[in-house]
């Protein structure tokens, strides 16, 4: 039984067996044991440094690609609040809160006629998810505009990363997990070339038409294998519109599986795993999952 005895005093919000499902894309999932929204970064810093070490810590952005299994997270989840939304723009660096939202950014870019974040708009996810997973689409990564970027460690110590210091790839920045990113610094293209405001609009209007927003869905569902499109291969193994309880392969978009309204996580996850399955028979390919599923099934 988790006391608050058990936690250092915070300024911030510590609550107990908290909702995640409504903070979740695809609406659903079990509780945090314990939910902590730092007041601001001392906050941050004197709850890891004083939280005792038997509490696993789990960090959660916009929850826009994650999958919380009915049964929970157990021990601390840490979801940064509104301190951690502060934006500055200045000769061509944009500085923002790891919790500032990717449309956000690519808003104030667009606001301070610097280039490079287009592809951001649309996007649902915070700008340090973005960074941790090296968001990106239409042959553009967050890592392309990176400069550096600030992260607590779980014992409470501030480190500052450069761009070159880290090792990006395909839907991976290789920052470790035990780091709380922040803050981010960005660097923008000035005087470019094309007209930023045309350029969002095609963007959007290519995401409206060709994936199911309206849906409570957490966007890809797999990643692209190299050389190849996740979605190809999983309309080509005829899983499109396939169905297991409350969850649905789009039709509009078969690498996103969508919460039709009563999909429990569990429906979510093993049609993922009926499609990986499917693809693997077909295909010979093994789909990676792209969406991060945490948590247990039963409760903790």
């Amino acid at each position: 039984m988790v006391s608050f005895d058990d936690f250092p005093p915070v300024r911030g919000v510590l609550q107990e067996k908290a909702n995640l499902a409504k903070k979740s894309r695809f609406g659903v999932g079990g509780p945090a044991e314990v939910l902590f929204i730092p007041e601001d970064m001392d906050d941050l810093q004197l709850f890891l440094d004083n939280t005792p070490p038997k509490f696993p810590i789990t960090v959660l952005g916009a929850m826009s690609n994650v999958l919380i299994r009915s049964g929970g997270i157990g021990g601390v989840v840490i979801m940064l609040g509104n301190w951690f939304k502060k934006t500055f723009v200045e000769d061509g660096i944009l500085e923002v809160g790891a919790a500032v939202s990717c449309s956000e950014l690519s808003t104030i870019a667009t606001d301070s006629d610097l280039g490079g974040f287009e592809f951001l708009m649309g996007l649902p996810g915070s700008v340090g998810g973005a960074l941790k997973m090296n968001a990106g689409c239409y042959d553009s990564e967050i890592s392309d505009v990176l400069v550096e970027f600030e992260a607590v460690a779980k014992n409470g110590q501030i480190k500052w990363f450069k761009a070159n210091e880290l090792n990006f790839r395909y839907r991976d920045s290789g920052i470790p997990d035990d780091l709380i990113i922040t803050r981010i610094w960005f660097r923008g293209s000035q005087n470019v070339n094309y007209i930023i405001s045309k350029k969002i609009h095609e963007i959007m209007k290519k995401r409206l038409d060709s994936q199911p927003l309206d849906k409570k869905s957490c966007g890809s569902t797999f990643k692209n294998p190299k050389g190849k499109k996740a979605w190809e291969l999983i309309h080509a193994a005829g899983c499109r519109g396939m169905k297991l309880g409350g969850a649905v392969v789009s039709e509009k978009h078969c690498n996103f599986i969508i919460n039709t309204g009563n999909a429990t996580p569990e429906d979510i996850e093993n049609l993922g795993l009926k499609v990986i399955d499917r693809v693997r028979q077909t295909s010979g390919i093994v789909l990676e999952w792209e969406i991060i599923r945490l948590g247990s099934s039963v409760p903790t």
